[in-house]
Parts: structure tokens; sequence; C-alpha cells
């Protein structure tokens, strides 16, 4: 018996437009998973050190100024117009100045990108690493918890760009400036000793604070 037209059982039509739009969906659930799992990942050594050496506060609640030692980007060791820089202690920031116009000589500049803090802004700093780390523990690695961080006391600076960590890094102890922290090539103190001998064994990290007596 032959089939009419009418009679025929339909062909399956293959709808490509849904198809196509059913991939690209996939495609883009697949990329913003594969995304958030890169961004739970433990950060890098370049991220960490970007985020230690941005001074500026983070805008939570507008508390910190430059008045609890914020500083703006490009601040030199010489720009004391700046509480982060004028309320450093001054033998650390005669030596920093001495040791800046020696670098000058090398084509290199100092910039300060953390210095005095006051407590606020101290504390400020230790909860943005909390929320960062993601506890405590991880946190204090990098930012000193409360008292215990030197740049209370004006006796710690953070030295930027990388050019002029690595000189520090070469000729620092000839000025008594010293890195403290393995973890941190910015962060430098004054060690006196170091002037005559050389700069004391770095600490691990800032977990492993050591006594703030000079």
């Amino acid at each position: 018996m032959r089939l009419t037209a009418a009679a025929r059982p339909a062909t399956p039509r293959i709808l490509w437009p849904n198809a196509v739009g059913l991939f690209v969906v996939t495609a883009a659930i697949i990329g913003t998973l594969a995304n958030q799992s890169a961004s739970s990942s433990a950060p890098s050594f370049s991220e960490v050190r970007r985020a230690h050496q941005s001074a500026a506060p983070a805008e939570n609640d507008g508390a910190v100024t430059q008045a609890d030692g914020a500083l703006p980007d490009g601040v030199t060791v010489f720009d004391d117009e700046y509480p982060g820089i004028a309320n450093l202690d001054p033998d650390l920031l005669r030596a920093l100045r001495e040791a800046a116009i020696d670098a000058a000589d090398d084509g290199i500049e100092f910039r300060v990108n953390s210095g005095w803090r006051s407590p606020e802004y101290q504390d400020q700093l230790f909860r943005e690493a909390v929320s960062r780390y993601g506890s405590e523990e991880e946190a204090a690695r990098w930012v000193a918890a409360g008292a215990t961080s030197a740049h209370l006391s004006g006796d710690a600076a953070d030295i930027g760009p990388w050019d002029a960590t690595a000189w520090l890094s070469k000729h620092g102890a000839k000025y008594g400036l010293c890195q403290i922290y393995r973890n941190e090539p910015w962060h430098y103190e004054l060690r006196r000793e170091a002037i005559d001998r050389r700069c004391p064994r770095m600490f691990a990290d800032s977990a492993h604070q050591p006594s703030l007596e000079r």
C-alpha cells in the first residue's frame, strides 16, 4: 500500500538553535565553576606582595585616614608631611634617608608603602588579613596582631618597589637596615649592630614576633 504524504510518519526535527543554546549555557556554567575553584586557591606570593604593598586601607567604614598612617601611592622617605613618615623612629628615618640618597646614585628610588600606623589602622589591616586568608592564625603570618607590630611604635617601614628592596637586601646592613621576616622582603627595621656585623637571622614570618625592645 502506498502511503500518502499526509499518512507518512513525521521525521523528528533536530532543533539546532536550542542545541547550540544548551551548549553555550553548559560551557558558561563550567567556566564559572572553574573560576570559583581558582579564586578559592591559596594566593600566590606576587598577590601577597601586591596586597601588602598597598597601604591604602579598604573602604570599610572610612574611619582610617592619613592621620592613622595610611599613605597614598608614591610617598618617599623624605615626605614627612605625612604622619606615616613623620612618626617613624628618628634613627630609622635617618638611616632610610641616608640609604635612599646613596641608592639614588644607582637610579633607585625608595617609596614607603607603609610606615607608622595607629592602633586602629593596625587592627583594620589585621581584620582584612583574616578575611583574606581565612583564619587569625594564617593572617598573623602577614600582619602582626595588635600591639605586637613594630609599625605601631614607628620602628618599621615597608619599602618598595622591588628594585629598592633588592638594593636594601644587598646594602641595607651598612645602614643598620635589616629585613626581619623571611616572607616579607619589603619590611625593614633598624638593627644598629648590623652596621659593624651583619643583620640578625630572619624570622619565618610575623607570627614569630620578636621583642619590640631595641
